[in-house]
């Protein structure tokens, strides 16, 4: 059992920054991949970024790449979304969510065994 508790979400200007924190129980922390998705009103649940667990591989969707950045510290169980150069559209819920290493899908959220609660992003232009 993992629990995920997302925090550093708020409210922010176009074009600001944030750094979201994801902090995991338990001592498996360094045993899954993370990743990182988010779900706009009205839209289905989507993909973001994600790190292997270790920290040496990472991907990202189309639309954030360049602007966001995906790192981990096993040390202390938290995983982290940096967030740069932020848009209106990419406000909305963000959520951790962890998975095994073996899962083929890793940007599917079916692939996903454990999910923070969510942090809201709102950025407003």
């Amino acid at each position: 059992q993992v629990q995920l508790v997302e925090s550093g979400g708020g409210l922010v200007q176009a074009g600001g920054s944030l750094r979201l924190s994801c902090a995991a129980s338990g001592r498996t922390f360094g045993s899954y991949a993370m990743g990182w998705f988010r779900q706009a009103p009205g839209k289905e649940r989507e993909f973001v970024a994600q790190i292997s667990t270790s920290g040496g591989s990472t991907n990202y969707a189309d639309s954030v790449k360049g602007r966001f950045t995906i790192s981990r510290d096993n040390a202390k169980n938290t995983a982290y979304l940096q967030m740069n150069s932020l848009k209106p559209e990419d406000t909305a819920v963000y959520y951790c969510a962890s998975r095994r290493p073996s899962a083929v899908f890793i940007t599917s959220p079916g692939s996903y065994n454990y999910w923070g609660q969510g942090t809201q992003v709102t950025v407003s232009s």
